[in-house]
């Protein structure tokens, strides 16, 4: 580690989190516009810790006690960071976020965490034991977003709650075919019991009417989510409405694709194409400005 003292250019080092994104993730420049200027370094950040994480608990070819034990890594090198210790530049800029937007240290960990738990966890016993997943894969993030613009009542984090919460279960819903893949099936196991749908219909890419029950249950569910979400709206104003409003368009658009085909979770992943993206983006000009 770094000696704190060792002065580190700051601007140099929100410059290379900036790359990073955009290296990693190719609609950041698309959906920058909608990300005030100033803040826009301090979310690209954010998201190379994520994605840093994330990219340590899913992906290559490493075992799976490798894997926790590079997360946990990480965990540490983070109290380094906030200890005012850093490995790199990239450390620097995520303490100057961190302290300067007095942002809720918990909510890091609570990612880490979430990480950590998807390296060994391949099942749901039920819908609370899946909810506290997302509270800490999903929710840490809006609730950051949240923080960078100054918005902190606790009605707003709880309704951001059920967007990004949401957001997690679409993706789950939309990915079923790779998960399982993975060997992970994120449908609570006593829903597919009372549904009937078992685990060999995953294997076998078939959809029966327990499985097309098991979906539009949880489909309903999800969009209910969104709805209750939208309160977060009125705690919004400005570009930050805008895109959240976008968002949550986009993820009920994914569950409504997924309705039209019939729930086929496992042969149609639904995808937002370009001319979609735009509808929904008009779509969002009139509902963000009601």
């Amino acid at each position: 580690m770094n000696n704190p003292n060792i002065k580190i250019d700051i601007d140099l080092a929100y410059k290379e989190a900036m790359l990073f994104t955009k290296a990693h993730y190719e609609n950041f420049p698309v959906a920058s516009f909608l990300i005030s200027k100033d803040l826009r370094k301090h979310v690209a950040v954010i998201y190379w810790f994520a994605r840093t994480a994330d990219d340590i608990a899913d992906e290559g070819n490493a075992a799976e006690t490798e894997r926790i034990l590079r997360l946990n890594e990480f965990e540490e090198r983070l109290k380094h960071t906030l200890n005012g210790h850093f490995e790199n530049e990239l450390d620097a800029a995520l303490y100057h976020t961190i302290y300067t937007k007095k942002l809720t240290t918990k909510l890091f960990f609570d990612l880490i965490s979430a990480f950590r738990q998807d390296i060994s966890k391949k099942r749901y016993d039920d819908f609370p034991e899946l909810l506290d997943y997302c509270s800490r894969s999903a929710n840490p993030v809006g609730r950051l977003i949240l923080e960078l613009h100054g918005i902190r009542e606790d009605k707003a984090f709880i309704y951001s709650d059920n967007i990004c919460t949401a957001l997690q279960l679409t993706n789950f819903y939309q990915d079923v075919a790779a998960d399982f893949k993975k060997g992970r099936i994120y449908m609570p196991q006593d829903e597919m019991k009372s549904f009937k749908a078992s685990e060999k219909s995953f294997e076998n890419n078939e959809i029966n009417q327990y499985i097309k029950a098991l979906m539009e249950f949880s489909i309903n569910r999800t969009l209910k989510m969104f709805e209750d979400g939208k309160n977060l709206l009125t705690f919004l104003s400005g570009r930050l409405r805008f895109e959240i409003t976008w968002t949550i368009l986009g993820g009920v658009e994914i569950l409504n694709m997924i309705k039209a085909n019939d729930y086929d979770v496992f042969n149609k992943r639904p995808v937002l194409t370009k001319k979609r993206m735009i509808g929904l983006f008009v779509r969002a000009i009139g509902y963000g400005s009601k």
